[in-house]
């Protein structure tokens, strides 16, 4: 069967709007769309998937989703098409300059394009802002957000029209959606997020406590304050940060689930992978990871009772913390479906992940094969854990490939080694 290619810079949506840099994959969606312009807006976002739920909001505002990592990348789509509306850009961003600065190069570059900034740690002022931008804090607000975008662009001309038969990686119907309402699950995160809140205010109030228990010196008690309130606000962007991932997982895993039981396994199983990461750089006080105790520990969960049904061959090499993330949800969306319709689904069926270095190159490429499971068909649409796969391409400046060959499944990841390794 054939593969289906995805370029880190062209990987687009697949919902309706399609970036002209690129020809439609094999697996697109079928759908209709009405043959009126659609408003391009432009997404500059370095994590993966809030990158994704981005697109989500824009999509459901009507507008056409465009996707960039980083700053760099932002200019690079600006100066090579006219046709971008508004731009919606995180501030913290790794790059030579963060969503701030961006916003005001675009303002002055391309006053026309308006403007809206996110973020989950810093609050600009309206003086620190271009004109006329608008602010919104991490997580995002679903309704507020698309209500901002329609009436800043206009409501958009997007329609989809799903066709009989579309089906996820996972065989959800995308026509059988039950989930809880948006303004539910705001309510909940909202609700979290302040319980955080206060925790967050009772450990400052605490550590003073403490700290003039122990009789510290008012010099000593300054700079223990300073360091306290580096460590708390440090602690408060993850705890947002984790907080808006977790939303956008929620949103992803019960947007084609066929139930809210069918919704409810999907997330809990990525939040648990995402949790496996995070013990995983905990070990490593967030530096740099092993590649291959970064795959072991993503598959584990899914070795029948230690049946080595996974198989590694491959240099073990440092890999940096964003590495680290995607490659375990990635990996998380391989095992599930594996195990579900895959190799992993028989007794007689195995994985195997290998991996090597192009050193004139200066390129890694891993490979995902399954072998002695059922016979293979492609599906007819792509999925949330194959746009992760997509995106993860794209994080990692990339590209990656989906083979749905009779004898199994193959997945391709081939990035660039300074994108993935940790500087030594």
């Amino acid at each position: 069967m054939g593969a289906a290619s995805v370029r880190g810079n062209r990987f687009t949506s697949i919902r309706g709007c399609r970036d002209s840099l690129g020809p439609p994959s094999e697996s697109e969606i079928p759908m209709s769309i009405e043959p009126i312009q659609v408003p391009n807006v432009l997404i500059v976002e370095d994590e993966m998937i809030l990158r994704m739920r981005a697109v989500d909001i824009v999509e459901d505002a009507g507008l056409c989703p465009i996707e960039a990592i980083n700053a760099d990348e932002a200019i690079s789509v600006l100066e090579s098409r006219s046709d971008i509306s508004l731009l919606l850009t995180d501030i913290q961003m790794p790059g030579s300059i963060d969503g701030l600065k961006l916003a005001h190069a675009v303002h002055e570059r391309w006053p026309s394009i308006k403007i809206i900034l996110v973020s989950g740690q810093v609050k600009p002022s309206e003086a620190e802002r271009p004109a006329n931008s608008r602010f919104f804090g991490k997580p995002l607000s679903v309704e507020q957000m698309i209500t901002e975008l329609k009436t800043m662009v206009g409501a958009g001309a997007l329609q989809i029209v799903p066709t009989a038969g579309d089906w996820t990686l996972d065989g959800a119907s995308d026509a059988a959606r039950a989930s809880p309402s948006r303004s539910e699950q705001e309510a909940s995160l909202s609700a979290e997020n302040d319980s955080l809140r206060l925790l967050l205010e009772q450990a400052e109030i605490d550590a003073r406590a403490l700290i003039i228990q122990a009789g510290i010196d008012a010099e000593q008690r300054s700079a223990a304050d300073k360091l306290q309130k580096l460590i708390l606000g440090e602690l408060h962007h993850r705890v947002k940060n984790t907080l808006a991932m977790v939303s956008a997982i929620a949103s992803q895993s019960f947007r084609g689930a066929p139930s809210i039981e069918h919704g409810q396994k999907a997330m809990e199983g990525r939040l648990l992978a995402l949790g496996r990461a995070h013990d995983l750089l905990m070990q490593v006080s967030w530096a740099d990871a092993s590649l291959t105790h970064t795959l072991s520990s993503a598959t584990e969960p899914y070795d029948s009772q230690g049946g080595r049904r996974f198989h590694f061959n491959g240099p073990d090499i440092r890999i940096t913390s964003v590495a680290v993330i995607a490659l375990a949800m990635t990996f998380n969306e391989l095992c599930t479906n594996t195990t579900k319709f895959g190799a992993l689904s028989v007794p007689t069926g195995r994985v195997e992940i290998s991996w090597a270095i192009d050193e004139s190159k200066q390129r890694l490429r891993l490979v995902w094969t399954e072998r002695g499971g059922p016979p293979v068909e492609p599906p007819t649409r792509r999925s949330f854990g194959t746009r992760m796969m997509g995106s993860l391409g794209q994080q990692l400046t990339g590209q990656v490939s989906l083979a749905y060959e009779r004898g199994g499944f193959v997945y391709a990841l081939d990035v660039p080694l300074g994108s993935i390794a940790a500087v030594a």
